[in-house]
């Protein structure tokens, strides 16, 4: 069984390492497909650095990565802490919340695709009966429009994650405690603030964590959506990497694009990493 164990680590090292040194020697060649490359050094990072549209595609994922991020920590937060309530049919309530999160990424893009769309979108046939508005909006055609529009079909699939992890959090928290502090005239905000947050926080840290990786990382929703557009508009880091690399043919300038994530998505693992550290101390273990 030990050895079992080591070979199977060691073949999930050579899955995991292979891609990343691949990926990240390809960022300093000029490969292209079908082409070997020659060693280029810094080059594709120093054209990527003045390149307009990548500058773009960065300020567009953390506007997407933040934006999202909060949005989804603000409903998902507030979605367990209603589930964690006595409700009728609580099972049910539970099972639905989850439905957004268990579609495949395709179908939910597809899905919104429709109800953005410019000439059918089912929201803007809404608002004009109401009267709200005189012609149908163009969700995906305005570059802000579209920027929000994928943003909140991002949180529609994201929040069901963060609810039920941060659900689960509450779960563990001993009821004996809010007594207590009931007990003490502690206020419901006083409770949530100095009980329920604080023995959350490690929690939270851990699902922010997964939370901004897979809202940085975002390729599938972005591409099936808008391909990048309107004007580059909603194009991700991840989204230009595939379109230079593969559609364009540059390999060793869409790994450069890929490559550039890392350290941002070490900072979340940082992030994370605190976040557990925090945890063990809490727990009296020791904060090394």
């Amino acid at each position: 069984a030990q050895a079992a164990g080591v070979t199977a680590g060691q073949a999930l090292g050579v899955f995991l390492t292979y891609p990343l040194g691949l990926g990240t020697w390809l960022g300093f060649t000029d490969a292209k497909i079908g082409r070997a490359g020659e060693w280029v050094g810094l080059d594709n990072y120093r054209f990527l650095w003045g390149d307009d549209v990548t500058r773009l595609a960065l300020f567009n994922t953390l506007f997407y990565t933040t934006v999202a991020s909060i949005i989804k920590f603000g409903l998902g937060l507030w979605l367990a802490l209603l589930l964690n309530k006595h409700l009728p049919i609580k099972a049910f309530f539970r099972a639905v919340v989850l439905l957004p999160f268990i579609i495949p990424t395709a179908l939910s893009a597809i899905a919104f695709w429709w109800i953005y769309d410019a000439q059918f979108s089912v929201i803007s046939w809404t608002l004009q009966r109401m009267g709200l508005i005189d012609r149908y909006i163009d969700f995906l055609g305005d570059p802000w429009m579209a920027r929000f529009s994928t943003i909140a079909a991002n949180v529609w699939r994201g929040v069901p994650f963060i609810a039920i992890c941060l659900l689960a959090g509450l779960q563990t928290i001993s009821p004996s405690l809010y007594e207590a502090a009931a007990l003490d005239g502690a206020s419901g905000w006083q409770r949530f603030r100095h009980v329920t947050l604080p023995l959350l926080t490690p929690i939270i840290a851990v699902v922010m964590t997964f939370s901004v990786l897979f809202t940085f990382t975002d390729f599938q929703l972005i591409y099936v959506l808008t391909r990048g557009g309107p004007l580059n508009a909603t194009h991700l880091m991840a989204t230009l990497s595939f379109q230079r690399a593969i559609s364009g043919g540059a390999l060793g300038e869409g790994a450069a694009l890929a490559t550039a994530m890392v350290p941002f998505l070490m900072a979340a693992i940082l992030f994370s990493y605190f976040g557990l550290q925090r945890r063990a101390w809490q727990q009296g273990g020791s904060d090394r």
